[in-house]
């Protein structure tokens, strides 16, 4: 989902452009065929800017965004490869508040476009998965000196492949593991480096449609940002918190995490807290 913003980028210092830790229990498991809707919510909070060493590299800093992000997915009939397919859409609807060294920007409306084509997998009753590619299109808007910036003014090809334990009794697991490939920015002539990042979560399930136990995040940027607004080293950082789910067999479905990050090198610092939730009809 792209819901980051130009204020947390990769170029210069930041984030990718998929906000860390969205994800939660189910991220591998397809829904049967036809059209459905899923509704993100999110509140990101950010008062760090981490430095190569993990020093803090500003005193005065604070970034709030806040996320609604509708995503409609539609699973066919038609298998491929052995796999469902399925295509999706995300539209990010963003609040995004920056403050730095006494300077405030904000910026409201219409982030950059999530598309994606995916196929998925069931194995089992318990075991599912689901290998795709995420396409994030410069939809937002944009301008180089505003880091409230609804947009990342470059397009993103995003490689995606999610796994699926679940039991209604019992342990639960979740990975969805991607690799970021930037293209350049035209209005800064600046690359933001490739990354791989994964969002977890395991837990315990209840056998009445709860389980609950920990998830997060883990982010690793592999190659340097190239241009005059790159960043000093590669981005890295892990979040963990704690996490809930619940669904029925009536297609409801509903996730809370709230994540907290360390090990933060190259990018902000700060905690996080996402709701997913279906719309069945």
């Amino acid at each position: 989902m792209g819901a980051a913003t130009s204020a947390q980028a990769t170029e210069g210092g930041g984030l990718g452009v998929y906000p860390d830790g969205l994800e939660n229990y189910l991220a591998g498991a397809l829904p049967p065929p036809g059209v459905h809707v899923l509704l993100y919510g999110g509140a990101l909070r950010y008062d760090k800017l981490r430095g190569n060493s993990g020093q803090s590299l500003l005193q005065d800093f604070k970034v709030d965004v806040n996320v609604l992000a509708p995503r409609l997915v539609w699973v066919t009939d038609q298998t491929v490869a052995g796999g469902q397919l399925a295509f999706h859409a995300i539209a990010p609807l963003l609040d995004v508040k920056f403050r730095a060294n006494g300077a405030t920007f904000k910026s409201s409306g219409l982030g950059d476009l999530t598309l994606g084509a995916a196929l998925g997998y069931h194995h089992s009753p318990a075991l599912h998965q689901v290998v795709g590619l995420d396409v994030y299109a410069p939809t937002g808007s944009y301008r180089a000196s505003d880091p409230s910036s609804l947009g990342k003014n470059y397009w993103t090809f995003q490689p995606v492949w999610a796994l699926t334990y679940m039991q209604p009794q019992g342990f639960n697991a979740d990975l969805k593991l991607m690799y970021d490939i930037n293209r350049r920015n035209g209005d800064t002539q600046t690359r933001s480096g490739q990354a791989i990042h994964a969002d977890y979560a395991a837990g315990w399930g209840f056998g009445n449609g709860w389980v609950a136990g920990i998830g997060g995040h883990v982010f690793q940027q592999v190659s340097d940002d190239s241009g005059p607004n790159g960043a000093m080293g590669k981005a890295r950082a892990v979040g963990i918190g704690p996490s809930i789910r619940y669904a029925n067999e009536k297609g409801v479905l509903f996730t809370l995490k709230w994540q907290k990050e360390f090990s933060v090198r190259n990018r902000p610092e700060g905690q996080q807290l996402f709701v997913k939730a279906s719309i069945p009809f």
